[in-house]
């Protein structure tokens, strides 16, 4: 069982840090999807949970409908800010830069270990730069330093072409990526998230075989959540409010909402050791076998899209690592509840989605296929996950 302390900074968490640690324990990867119009705010949000929460380095790639591997590699890269300067280099930084240009990528400033930069600008066309093909001029030693990010954010993953998302899962399945000149490996904490601009949560998805591959997803509401790192980075300085001493006080008290528990690689290590120690009942198992039976055969669910082997173990690892996150080294039904909305909210295609309320499995045997169509609208991933968690009882 976790420490108090450490359980005291992990209930300081946020939904977003949350999700992040559960990837980090299981060493998995995930999807999260938010308001079209909010994708940029959470990759930056990410990025500060990432330095400020993990004091890991992150990287932002920008995906369109154009591009290319070349393109994606790239933006997979970092470099430790502090480079020695090279007089014919005279590439930037940091192309990446916060809203407060006074901020730093991490809490530490430039000089701190998890304060890494994306060393090539945002990967569009005719606007990148090899990191393993040094500029003319350029300096091949600080090339040599360019790394893969600790965590990667793939803006628009959904949006890339079909030859990238399958350059994403080779990525994540050898957690190496092949470059014109060389072969890069991926740090030993390496966590690949999936930014998709969607409606809900049910809606966003990628590329099938890499949105099975996907450990968990997250609907992040803007209105509901916001953006604690950000908001944070954007409001007034306590020094800048004049004499107003009423002002001050509130920027002071927006200012401490954020709270940052820095979690070290040896505590997600002790975190990843007691969810795999984890006592799972007999009862409890057979809730969870029973829960993807019902998922299977649900009406309103495609036949043969989203119950996969893949995401029947990750419904069991899943529930193990939130146990000790709640202090328990035991499975509980809720913590499998739980863990059933996180991974199979990505995962299930719906009958009606596709407008092909033919494909409902009662139709075979006679079914009329408006009353089915008409008894089928309205349904959401939501609702059929919902629904399922109604119908199924724990049995004792």
């Amino acid at each position: 069982m976790a420490d108090p302390q450490l359980l005291d900074k992990i209930h300081g968490l946020g939904d977003l840090e949350l999700a992040v640690l559960l990837c980090l324990i299981a060493r998995e990867h995930c999807l999260i999807s938010t308001e079209f119009d909010s994708v940029d705010d959470l990759a930056e949000e990410l990025r500060l949970v990432a330095s400020k929460t993990f004091n890991l380095s992150s990287a932002i790639v920008s995906c369109h409908t154009h591009t290319t591997l070349e393109e994606f590699a790239t933006g997979l890269f970092v470099q430790p800010a502090r480079v020695p300067p090279s007089p014919g280099n005279t590439r930037s930084v940091s192309p990446y830069r916060p809203r407060n240009e006074a901020s730093q990528l991490s809490t530490g400033g430039a000089s701190s270990p998890g304060s890494y930069v994306p060393m090539n600008p945002s990967p569009r066309i005719g606007g990148h730069m090899t990191p393993l093909s040094p500029p003319a001029g350029g300096s091949s030693s600080s090339i040599a330093q360019a790394r893969i990010a600790n965590v990667v954010l793939a803006k628009d993953l959904d949006s890339a072409p079909r030859a990238v998302q399958i350059q994403a899962l080779e990525l994540l399945r050898t957690r190496r990526i092949f470059t014109r000149t060389s072969v890069q490996t991926a740090p030993k904490q390496f966590l690949f998230i999936a930014l998709v601009g969607a409606n809900s949560g049910g809606q966003a998805r990628v590329n099938p075989h890499l949105n099975d591959f996907f450990y968990l997803s997250h609907w992040h509401d803007p209105a509901e959540d916001g953006f604690p790192y950000l908001d944070e980075e954007f409001s007034p300085k306590s020094g800048d409010q004049g004499d107003d001493p009423d002002e001050a006080a509130s920027t002071i008290s927006s200012s401490s909402v954020v709270k940052t528990p820095v979690f070290t690689e040896h505590e997600i290590s002790h975190l990843s050791e007691l969810s795999r120690t984890a006592h799972t009942s007999i009862s409890v198992t057979r809730y969870q076998a029973n829960l993807v039976a019902f998922l299977r055969t649900h009406r309103a669910v495609a036949p043969g899209s989203g119950v996969t082997p893949a995401a029947t173990r990750h419904l069991a690892q899943l529930a193990r690592s939130l146990a000790p996150l709640h202090g328990l080294d035991y499975v509980t039904p809720s913590l499998v509840a739980l863990a059933l909305r996180k991974v199979y909210l990505h995962r299930l295609n719906l009958v009606m989605a596709a407008g092909r309320p033919e494909r409902e499995r009662s139709v075979q045997w006679g079914s009329d296929v408006p009353t089915v169509r008409g008894m089928l609208e309205g349904w959401t991933v939501e609702d059929v996950l919902e629904d399922v968690l109604e119908s199924v009882q724990v049995s004792t």
